[in-house]
C-alpha cells in the first residue's frame, strides 16, 4: 500500500501553489522583473546620487513571497542582467552603476533575510512584517551606505545626508503597505488554495 503524499510545507506565499523546477525558475525571474519594472518609478533627490524609486519595496515583496533562496536569486539575476546590459535599473539606467551599486548589492542580502524572516511566519501578522520590512530596509541602507564611503569616498556624515535620510519617509510608508498587504494575501491565498499556513 503506498504512502500518502505528504504536501510540501507552506513557509512562504509562492509555496501554496508548488510548482515544478520551471514554475520555480519563473517566480525568480518574475521576481527580477518586478524590481525591473518598480525601478522605473524613479525620482531624482537634489544633491544625491541615487534616486528615489520602488524597487526597495519590489525587493522587500519578492523576498517575502519567495523566501531566503529563490529571493536572493531573484535579485542576483536583476543585478547580474542589468550589470551586463538589461536596461532595468533605475529609470531604464543599465551596466555598472558606481554609485548605487552598494544598494544593489543590499537588495541581494536583503531579499534573502526578509526571505528568512517570511519563512518563519514574519510576512503573517501587521506587526511582525513591520519587524521584517524594517530589517530589510536598514540591510539596505547599511549595504549602500557603506559602498558610497569606501567606493566613492563620501563622508559618514554625507553619506547619511544624501543616501539614507532622503529616503526614510517612504521606506515607512512602503513598509505601512507591506504590512497590510502581505498578511491580507496570506488570508486569500489560503482560501483560493485550500491549504493554511
Amino acid at each position: 500500500m503506498p504512502l500518502p503524499h505528504r504536501a510540501r510545507p507552506v513557509r512562504v506565499l509562492t509555496d501554496l501553489f508548488g510548482g515544478t523546477r520551471v514554475r520555480q525558475a519563473a517566480l525568480v525571474l518574475a521576481g527580477a522583473g518586478l524590481v525591473g519594472a518598480a525601478a522605473q518609478v524613479a525620482v531624482p533627490v537634489p544633491g544625491s546620487p541615487v534616486p528615489v524609486t520602488g524597487q526597495t519595496f519590489a525587493v522587500l515583496l519578492a523576498g517575502a513571497a519567495l523566501g531566503p533562496r529563490r529571493g536572493a536569486a531573484s535579485m542576483l539575476l536583476y543585478l547580474g542582467a542589468g550589470t551586463l546590459g538589461v536596461p532595468w535599473f533605475a529609470g531604464g539606467a543599465t551596466g555598472f552603476r558606481a554609485a548605487t551599486f552598494g544598494y544593489l548589492v543590499g537588495f541581494v542580502l536583503a531579499a534573502a533575510l526578509v526571505g528568512w524572516l517570511a519563512a518563519r511566519g514574519g510576512d503573517r501578522r501587521p506587526l511582525r512584517t513591520a519587524g521584517t520590512m524594517a530589517a530589510g530596509i536598514i540591510l539596505i541602507y547599511l549595504t549602500g551606505a557603506a559602498w558610497l564611503v569606501a567606493g566613492l569616498g563620501l563622508a559618514p556624515s554625507a553619506v547619511i545626508a544624501v543616501g539614507v535620510v532622503p529616503f526614510i519617509p517612504g521606506d515607512i510608508l512602503k513598509a505601512v503597505l507591506a504590512m497590510g498587504l502581505l498578511p491580507a494575501t496570506w488570508r486569500l491565498a489560503g482560501r483560493f488554495t485550500g491549504r493554511q499556513p
